[in-house]
C-alpha cells in the first residue's frame, strides 16, 4: 500500500508539473476508483500532495528564472486564495448533509463534464481573448480556486484551458500560472481544513508517502518540462485528459451500480 500510494503521488505530480494540470485531477479520480477512503480523506490527501508538488515546482521554476506577468499572476493568486477557502467551505457543508458516495458521484460527474469541454476546446482551438481588467482577473482566479478546492483536484486542466482561452497565454505560460493558482488555492484549502474540521477526522496514514511522491514528482516534472516543447506538452495534456475522463466514468459506474 505504501509503494502504491507513493507512486500514485509521484506519477500524477510528474505529469502535473509538466502539463500544468497539477496532479490532483489524476490523484482524486484514481483514489476514488480504488475506493479505500471516503470523499473527505481523498480530498485532503489530494490537496496535501498537490500543494507539495506546486511548492517544489514553483521553487524550481524560480531558480530557472522563468519570467511571469506578475500583475496577472498576483491577481490570479489572490482570486484563487479566496476561491479555495470558499470551495472547501461548500465541500464541508455537503459532507455534513449527504453521503460520501453521493459526493463522489457529484464530483466525478462535474469532472467528466468539465474535462470533456476542456478536451473539446483543446482539440478545436477556439478563438481566445486577452482579458486585462484587474477585477475580472481576480474573478477568474476565484472561480478556478473554488472549483479546484470543491472538487479536490488542484484544478490544473481547467486552469490551463481557461488561462489560454481568457488571457491568450501560450501553453508554457499557462502551465506556470496554473501551478501558481494551484499553490494558493490548495494552501487556503489546507488552512480552511485546519481551522474548521481539523485533520484528525481523516485517515491520513498514507499522507507522508503521497507527499514524498508529490515532492519528488514536482522536482522531476519541472526538470522534464524544460525539455518538452509546446507541442509535446499539449499532446501529453490531451492524452492525460482522456485517461482521467475514463477513470471518472468508471467511478460513476461503480457508485451507481
Amino acid at each position: 500500500m505504501i509503494v502504491l500510494y507513493f507512486f500514485i503521488g509521484f506519477i500524477a505530480t510528474s505529469i502535473g508539473a509538466i502539463t500544468g494540470i497539477g496532479g490532483g485531477v489524476i490523484i482524486k479520480p484514481v483514489l476514488d476508483a480504488i475506493g479505500t477512503y471516503d470523499a473527505g480523506t481523498v480530498s485532503t490527501l489530494s490537496s496535501a500532495t498537490v500543494f507539495a508538488m506546486a511548492a517544489v515546482s514553483l521553487l524550481k521554476k524560480k531558480r530557472s528564472k522563468i519570467e511571469l506577468d506578475w500583475k496577472v499572476s498576483s491577481l490570479l493568486a489572490l482570486g484563487s486564495t479566496i476561491g479555495g477557502i470558499s470551495g472547501k467551505a461548500i465541500f464541508n457543508q455537503l459532507l455534513e448533509h449527504i453521503d460520501n458516495s453521493d459526493i463522489t458521484l457529484i464530483q466525478s460527474s462535474i469532472l467528466v463534464l468539465l474535462l470533456g469541454l476542456i478536451l473539446f476546446n483543446s482539440l478545436k482551438k477556439f478563438r481566445s481573448f486577452h482579458m486585462t481588467a484587474p477585477f475580472m482577473i481576480i474573478v477568474v482566479g476565484l472561480v478556478l480556486g473554488l472549483l479546484s478546492a470543491f472538487l479536490g483536484i488542484g484544478g490544473g486542466p481547467l486552469n490551463v484551458a481557461v488561462l489560454i482561452f481568457v488571457f491568450s497565454m501560450g501553453i508554457k505560460d499557462a502551465t506556470i500560472n496554473s501551478i501558481l493558482i494551484i499553490f494558493f488555492s490548495q494552501l487556503s484549502t489546507l488552512i480552511t481544513i485546519f481551522f474548521s474540521t481539523g485533520f484528525g477526522i481523516f485517515d491520513l496514514s498514507m499522507i507522508p508517502y503521497m507527499i514524498g511522491g508529490g515532492v519528488l514528482g514536482g522536482y522531476v516534472g519541472s526538470i522534464l518540462a524544460r525539455r518538452f516543447g509546446s507541442g509535446k506538452v499539449e499532446s501529453l495534456f490531451n492524452v492525460t485528459l482522456i485517461v482521467i475522463i475514463m477513470i471518472n466514468v468508471f467511478t460513476i459506474g461503480r457508485v451507481i451500480f
